[in-house]
């Protein structure tokens, strides 16, 4: 059997344009690497290589929150159920398990900090990290100052290695910024752990659950990416095992707002 090594990862994310100083945000379908000597955390350890020590890796953490199947029709929470939800932490929350490994392996690496919008929160590592999760607004948390503003501001890349087109998350940075008609809207009290105790908040956000607007297909995220590339733009290869897709933040963020408001005007 062949095991994919730290050295060996780091050495095939080269040619796909990662190097020194970029910041990348990662998404990981891990299984799809294959057998990796040391598992997630080398994979992080790779990107860290990367990127050096003036670069920044990021993941999409969310939150494993898990108590919306409570919410009443107004997002509200049930009295008798208040006092047993966990309240988010952004030092100590789970990462939503949706997204694989990767996010919660990153949350909890040494040095590693966490953005503080519960359902947009994001974890990061390196120089700019704490510039990229600094003062995440609690409402529309993709939208402007936000951590993925921040990536598309400082032309930072998106890596998406082995996992779906369609979970790119930087994508819902751009259904904020489409001027569209009909975005749906959600709307949801979340406790935050404070030191006086937890404090309840409502939320208010585009839906990222769904297509923002009702005529997208469920997957056209993934349609948006193979668009993109058949621009010629973006890097394709394999990163362990799993095909790998890079883009530039700056460059398919425009991309995907042209491309969403052509569709739904």
């Amino acid at each position: 059997m062949t095991l994919h090594t730290r050295a060996a990862l780091r050495d095939d994310l080269a040619p796909l344009g990662i190097g020194p100083g970029d910041i990348v945000m990662a998404h990981a379908a891990v299984s799809r690497v294959g057998p990796v000597l040391g598992g997630p955390d080398t994979l992080i350890a790779a990107l860290r290589d990367a990127v050096g020590p003036a670069g920044t890796v990021m993941a999409y953490t969310d939150w494993d929150a898990c108590y919306e199947p409570l919410l009443d029709a107004a997002g509200r929470v049930p009295d008798e159920w208040r006092g047993h939800v966990p309240p988010f932490d952004p030092a100590a929350s789970r990462a939503i398990r949706d997204n694989g490994v990767l996010p919660e392996f990153l949350r909890t690496t040494p040095g590693a900090l966490r953005s503080g919008s519960p359902g947009a929160s994001v974890a990061a590592i390196g120089a700019r990290a704490e510039w990229l999760t600094a003062d995440h607004p609690l409402d529309f948390g993709y939208g402007p100052d936000t951590p993925l503003a921040k990536l598309v501001e400082a032309r930072g890349k998106v890596a998406m290695i082995g996992a779906p087109l369609d979970t790119m998350t930087l994508l819902h940075h751009a259904e904020h910024l489409a001027r569209v008609p009909g975005k749906r809207i959600k709307r949801v009290e979340v406790p935050f752990a404070r030191e006086g105790g937890v404090e309840w908040r409502r939320v208010e956000e585009f839906d990222t659950a769904e297509p923002v607007v009702a005529d997208l297909a469920d997957d056209y995220f993934a349609t948006i990416v193979e668009d993109f590339l058949a621009t010629g733009q973006g890097q394709t290869g394999l990163v362990g095992d799993a095909m790998t897709i890079v883009v530039d933040a700056a460059a398919i963020t425009p991309f995907a707002v042209d491309w969403i408001e052509r569709r739904c005007r």
